[in-house]
Parts: C-alpha cells; structure tokens; sequence
C-alpha cells in the first residue's frame, strides 16, 4: 500500500480547483492509506515557482498545478519536465483548445471564476439574512433588509422570505399578533420596501387546522378558531393600513407567483434590489 503520498497544488490564485480535483481523484484509489495535499496560492511570479518547485521536486510531490498565466504555465512545465517532477497541468490545454476553437484569445486572467461566483456568495447571504431575521426574530434586522414582509401566521412569510433570497434579496418578516406590539423599528423603514401579506379566512381556518394536526395538538384550538382569525385579520389590515403598504392576498397563489407581484411592485417603486428579477 501507498504511503504518505504527496501533492502539491500551485496556482496563480486561490488554487481551490486543483485542490477539489485532486481530493476527487485521490479517493478513486482507497488503497492509499494517507495523503498530503499542500496548497500554494498566488505564485504569480518566476522566483517564487522555482523555490515551489524546488520544494516539490525535495519532497518527491506530485505537482498539479492551474495557472492561468501563459509564460508562468509554460516555465513551470519547462522546470517540471527538467527536474523529473510528475506534473498535471490543469488549465494550458483546455484553454489551447478551446482557444482554436472558438478562434478567441483568452483573457489569461487570474482569479475569475471567484467573479462569477459571486452570483452564489450573494445567494448565500440572502439566505443566512432570511434564517437570521425570521419571523421578527431580531427586530435590528428590519433596517439592515432590502424587503420587509408583514402578515399574520401561515401568510407564507417564511417560504417567500427563502424564495425571494434566492434572488439575492434580503428580507425580514414580522408576525403580526395582536398581544404583540409591532417592533419600533419598522415605522423606521420606507413604506416601498414593506410587503402586507394576507389571506382569506376559510384558507387560514384549513391551513391552521391542519398545522395543528401535523403538531399532534386538537385541531379545535383557539389559533384556528374562525373568530380568532377575524380578529388578526383585522387587526392586521389596521397595521398595514397605518404602514401605508401594499397587500397580497395570498390565498390560491403559489410562492412563485406572490413572488413575482412582489418583484414587480418593487420594480414599480424604483426599488433597487433585483438583481436577479430574470433569474
């Protein structure tokens, strides 16, 4: 069996690629008991690469390297080959061929994929801001949300609230209790970035009764009492009325399709945050 295995990743810039492929590749083969893979990020210059190499070639590494730089890429396969250094070269042929074939120069720039995955960071943190500021855990969260969503339990707050991150928008929802005060801060928030949300009385009776089922409580409590739903619903249009914020109804509607309204009144109110309104 293979022991201590060495691979070491060179890159022009984070070297995360090399990294993934080379954890991909190494579990093909259990019957070596151990590896160690030793990343080298950003070796974007000539000393640096030899000194690397030199290190891979004294600790008999394999190297496998993605570097997007053409003079870099060429003299690490140059050094590689005069020292008897086992070598994988990632990217040099993939971008040659794809060169020829789509007759284009490439841009030979470092670190690009990151760009493109911002789209994805950007995703993440709307979600993590829709976990964070749920159901009016954290009444800060309202000044810091592109979008604030308002409605009484089983108005489909949440689910919007998740659908719409993965457009990249932050939003926090409060849950409108009569008990409750709303939070200080939501007078505080331009009434354009505040969505009511609603529904009928018969849909909400269904869903909270079966919501209580689902809990393994009696279905005949107050929460999903008729009387008791009039009384939110009404409460609720007062507060959204005094907001001065536009109502959905949700009921018959899908996520997808409140989303979209909602997409589109933002758009209406000049409301900067669609950065994925297509997507």
């Amino acid at each position: 069996m293979k022991k201590n295995f060495k691979i070491f990743i060179v890159s022009d810039s984070l070297g995360e690629t090399a990294r993934y492929v080379a954890i991909a590749t190494i579990s093909q083969f259990p019957e070596i008991e151990s590896w160690d893979i030793k990343r080298f990020p950003y070796v974007n210059n000539e000393d640096i690469l030899r000194e690397v190499l030199k290190q891979a070639k004294d600790s008999n590494a394999l190297v496998i390297y993605s570097i997007v730089s053409k003079e870099l890429g060429r003299l690490a396969r140059e050094i590689c080959e005069e020292e008897e250094i086992e070598y994988i070269d990632l990217l040099s042929d993939i971008i040659e061929k794809l060169s020829k074939k789509f007759d284009m120069e490439p841009l030979r720039e470092a670190g690009l994929i990151r760009r493109m995955d911002k789209s994805y960071f950007n995703r993440v943190e709307a979600i993590e801001f829709a976990v964070k500021y749920d159901d009016g855990k954290d009444p800060r969260g309202l000044l810091k949300a592109d979008l604030v969503l308002v409605g009484i339990s089983r108005t489909s707050k949440t689910p919007l609230s998740m659908y719409l991150a993965n457009k990249h928008i932050k939003v926090a929802n409060v849950p409108l209790v009569p008990e409750v005060p709303v939070p200080k801060e939501l007078s505080s928030v331009d009434p354009k970035r505040i969505i009511g949300l609603t529904n009928s009385p018969e849909k909400l009776n269904v869903i909270r009764t079966e919501r209580l089922k689902a809990m393994g409580l009696n279905g005949g409590a107050s929460y999903a009492k008729l009387d008791r739903i009039l009384e939110e619903l009404d409460y609720s249009e007062k507060v959204m009325k005094n907001l001065k914020c536009p109502v959905i109804n949700v009921a018959n509607k899908a996520i997808e399709e409140t989303a979209g309204i909602i997409l589109d009144i933002l758009k209406e109110n000049n409301i900067d945050i669609l950065k994925d309104y297509d997507l």
